[in-house]
């Protein structure tokens, strides 16, 4: 079996359980607690500090809400090493929970055993690793499919994460010699969620194994496909009404284990990968086709088959809904990639790690990150054009350079999923997930927006937050890239995807989360919304110009429309002095220090402001060129210095900026006006006091294709097409970001 892995289970949040308020609860003393932070989690001195911090809580402890109380004091008890009283309080949570009939909390569950094997290692001496192996078998028999699933996905989770954000809960106390109550409460719950499950990691896999082959049936057959065969993994649970609905992956190389999340759900769990990978999306949607008609035949089938996946995974259930074979019922992705929009470009603009992917889909390459980084320095030192990016690595890719030969949205694209009226066809149900800095935010809002505009009326459902690529796999991490998740966000949507789809195959009740078209969390706010649509996200639009005044290295940003030119720049296109590939930005951190860029800050709002929807503009301006990549950022500035980036940087190729299908070149010398609009979507309260600070720049990076700007193929141009060096006025009466605000 597959090792279990899971997005990040419920983590920190698990050892809270999540209990909701008292009504009257009691108050916390503002208590501070001596406390020097070790460096980090392989500090010698972490257990004991944590253990003394723990000690130090536990007498001034106290919370009227019971369920609260017992489940921080037992947390509190292990910190702090006595783990009969903790085992005592996680019965005593235990009992109470079941008398309010509550289901079964499998995060808890896992924290239960562990708690109890360290209790029975403390008392008889029995070393833990067989303490927690009876603790397992004589627990986790008795659960039902779903709850075991449940428990061993959270004990399976990854440690480095788990170790992230321990580190950065510690980096937040650093420089200080005392702790107040909550922020030491969260450290001992990062603590303890590492130390749990590295003592769980050595165990779990071999007990996960035995556990399974009692609950399920495990097959592997193939069929036959469009170009060579399909192999085909299914897990179907040993008891339960037979047949049943089947949730089927297609992927490039899928994780067995989430075809076993499925049958731990009640459902036939199918996973198919093609055998010929060498011409990825062109074929994909005949062979997913091709799988749900062998599945309907199955006597284990009901006749209905729902798609499900992320990226790869989310675009092939769209290339089978082109021509909807009658077993699809539904479809629930997560930043389901779209060829031609996406990738192997975002923007229209190539990216470098679209070779990686084509070499590796193949099984042509491996390779760590900082070879490939090495590869892409290389090719950029060189000069060479982008389409020579496979030579100076020394692999010529058929598949790479057959996607160089349709930089425009084309019929190429077009034919693999579907195209403009195809959309009013599909007539499914649909659900997707997707992130403010996902990489596949821009696919799952074409999908979304597509649908809707083709079929109004269209069964189609987003939800969209605070998350990364990796969110549907589980529950997101509390820290994502240094941005600490609301306890709002913090939602186990692999969980949610699965109540969507007990709600379109058994009728179960919609998940409350999903109650409407469009579903984002306000990040800041704390909160959840809901719309009929993108279009009515925001109530309003506020406009702010470019304006050429300011102080230092930023320039302003202001509601009247400025005259004259805002700002000039100029740049050496063909310069290979700056091969160094940018850092990857954080969502919270220091103001940016982007390259070839303009930056220009509001004055601070007076009152809190709620961004929320994708932001659109207008670009004013004269260029020396005929096309020119850009890049645009946009950042809460807090009145502390520090920034938030409030969506992933977009970038586009100005001459595609209107239509992906046709491109449309600048006009040399001549003044002109360039609208667009953002291909993501933000949400986010921003405090009163705060600037925004919106980032302009040209894109030139050692890891995308360079824009020469001749007008001609930009993937077939090098550094000696570059000419005179680019030069760019931005007149402010013109230029101007409109943000979609609510009021």
């Amino acid at each position: 079996m597959t090792k279990i892995t899971t997005a990040l289970g419920l983590l920190l949040l698990a050892l809270a359980a999540a209990a909701a308020p008292a009504e009257e609860p009691a108050q916390q003393p503002a208590a501070q607690f001596d406390f020097h932070a070790p460096q980090g989690a392989a500090d010698s001195a972490a257990p004991a500090a944590m253990r003394d911090l723990a000690e130090r809580i536990l007498p001034v402890y106290q919370d009227a809400d019971r369920e609260r109380y017992l489940d921080t004091l037992s947390v509190l008890q292990l910190a702090a090493g006595n783990y009969a009283a903790a085992d005592d309080s996680r019965q005593s949570l235990r009992e109470r929970r079941q008398g309010a009939k509550a289901g079964v909390d499998g995060p808890g569950v896992g924290l239960d055993l562990y708690t109890h094997a360290k209790a029975v290692e403390a008392a008889s001496g029995v070393p833990f690793a067989r303490a927690f192996k009876q603790a397992f078998h004589d627990t986790v028999s008795r659960l039902g499919d779903r709850e075991a699933y449940g428990t061993l996905a959270w004990l399976g989770t990854p440690l480095p994460p788990l170790r992230d954000a321990l580190q950065q809960s510690l980096d937040r106390l650093r420089g200080g010699d005392r702790v107040a109550l909550e922020p030491a409460l969260e450290l001992i719950r990062a603590w303890l969620s590492y130390d749990v499950h590295g003592a769980c990691a050595p165990l779990i896999e071999a007990l996960a194994e035995e556990d399974d082959r009692r609950r399920y049936l495990a097959e592997a057959t193939s069929i036959a496909g469009h170009d060579g065969l399909i192999q085909v993994r299914l897990v179907r649970p040993k008891a339960g009404p037979k047949p049943l609905p089947a949730l089927l992956e297609f992927a490039l190389a899928g994780d067995p284990g989430q075809a076993r999340a499925s049958a731990a759900h009640g459902y036939v769990g199918v996973l198919a990968t093609a055998d010929n990978v060498a011409v990825p999306f062109e074929r994909d949607g005949e062979d997913v086709r091709a799988v749900i008609q062998w599945i309907v035949r199955q006597p284990w089938s009901d006749g209905r088959v729902g798609m499900y996946g992320d990226g790869y995974g989310g675009f092939a259930a769209w290339a089978a809904a082109r021509h909807p074979p009658a077993g699809l019922k539904a479809i629930a992705s997560s930043d389901a990639m779209v060829p031609g929009i996406d990738f192997p470009m975002q923007g229209r603009i190539y990216r470098n790690d679209a070779y990686r992917w084509a070499r590796e889909a193949a099984g042509e390459a491996g390779g760590n990150d900082a070879q490939w980084r090495a590869l892409d320095q290389r090719w950029y030192r060189s000069g060479r054009s982008f389409r020579d990016l496979d030579l100076v690595a020394g692999a010529p890719s058929r598949m790479f350079r057959r996607w160089l030969n349709h930089p425009s949205y084309d019929r190429y694209w077009q034919k693999m999923i579907p195209f403009q009226e195809q959309f009013a066809k599909v007539h499914i149900p649909v659900l997707a997930i997707a992130g403010y800095y996902a990489e596949g935010e821009a696919g799952a809002l074409y999908y979304f927006s597509q649908h809707r505009h083709y079929q109004p009326d269209a069964d189609h459902t987003l939800l969209i937050g605070p998350y990364d690529d990796n969110a549907a796999r589980g529950t997101p991490p509390p820290l994502l890239r240094g941005y600490a998740l609301d306890a709002a966000a913090q939602v186990d949507l692999r969980e949610l995807r699965y109540q969507w789809l007990d709600h379109v195959f058994r009728n179960a009740p919609l998940p409350p989360l999903l109650q409407d078209r469009v579903n984002y969390e306000v990040m800041g706010a704390n909160q959840w919304r809901h719309a009929a649509s993108l279009d009515a996200v925001a109530g309003s639009r506020l406009r702010f110009y470019l304006d050429g005044t300011g102080s230092g290295d930023r320039l302003r940003l202001i509601q009247a429309p400025p005259k004259g030119v805002a700002a000039q720049q100029k740049i050496r296109l063909a310069d290979r002095g700056d091969a160094e590939l940018p850092a990857p930005p954080a969502i919270v951190g220091k103001a940016p220090t982007a390259r070839y860029s303009l930056s220009f800050v509001s004055d601070a709002l007076p009152q809190p402001l709620e961004v929320a929807g994708l932001p659109a503009g207008q670009l004013d301006f004269k260029i020396n060129k005929m096309d020119l990549d850009l890049n645009l950022a946009l950042y809460e500035l807090q009145p502390d210095g520090t920034c938030v980036e409030l969506f992933d940087p977009y970038e586009f190729r100005a001459s595609y900026a209107h239509d992906p299908v046709h491109r449309h070149l600048l006009k040399a010398g001549e003044r002109q006006q360039l609208k667009f609009t953002v291909e993501r979507m933000s949400g986010r309260l921003l405090q009163a006091g705060s600037r925004l600070l919106l980032v302009l720049g040209v894109n030139k990076r050692p890891d995308r294709e360079v824009n020469y700007g001749t007008g001609n193929d930009v993937s077939a141009d090098s550094a000696a097409d570059a000419g005179s060096r680019l030069k760019i006025e931005w007149y402010g009466e013109g230029s101007y970001i409109e943000l979609p605000v609510r009021k």
